[in-house]
């Protein structure tokens, strides 16, 4: 029976093999003595969805125990879905919070699971209420604002810059100037 700090050091090297995926070490040293393996992962929105244009860097935690224990995943730079927590990125998704098994690998996460999370949102089960309650009464203006924060938020320079100041928070969220009209939609829409 292989360790699981050999197993996280053969999934995290799976996920620099693919083309698809840019894999970025936050201590730059897989073979540290943490317990913890932390990196970032940019994942593009699956085509034919709003989402599809779509780059988000991924915070990703791999615990000692993995693979028995699942990962830890949030997205960096915002997203607007109803499974995703629009300002920690949590991620509410049962095959990593409770179905998770040791079958799975970091692959499985961002080929299959995160992509069918965005092209089927889960509305009765929201982080985002907002998100939830505009898909359910009015899709078309959902989707619109999926792609509207597509194009603010989710491209390279976005990915790129997401996670830089992980403690100015509000100098983040000013830097576009959109910050109050996204309070004032946000009003508008709680009905």
């Amino acid at each position: 029976m292989s360790s699981p700090k050999r197993r996280i050091e053969t999934d995290v090297m799976k996920m620099y093999d693919t083309d698809i995926f840019e894999v970025t070490l936050v201590n730059d040293n897989m073979y540290a003595h943490t317990h913890q393996q932390e990196f970032y992962v940019r994942f593009k929105g699956p085509a034919e969805t709003p989402f599809a244009g779509g780059l988000w860097k991924v915070h990703v935690e791999l615990p000692d125990q993995y693979p028995y224990k699942s990962p830890s995943i949030g997205f960096v730079n915002r997203i607007f879905h109803p499974n995703i927590d629009e300002l920690s990125g949590s991620v509410c998704l049962d095959v990593i919070n409770q179905t998770w098994s040791p079958m799975f690998d970091m692959i499985n996460i961002f080929e299959v699971f995160l992509p069918q999370l965005l092209r089927y949102p889960n509305p009765t089960d929201p982080l985002n209420g907002e998100a939830a309650a505009l898909l359910m009464r009015d899709p078309k203006t959902y989707e619109a604002k999926v792609k509207e924060y597509v194009s603010k938020y989710a491209n390279k320079d976005a990915a790129d810059e997401a996670g830089e100041e992980d403690e100015s928070e509000d100098e983040m969220s000013s830097v576009g100037g959109f910050s109050d009209e996204d309070e004032d939609v946000a009003g508008q829409m709680e009905v």
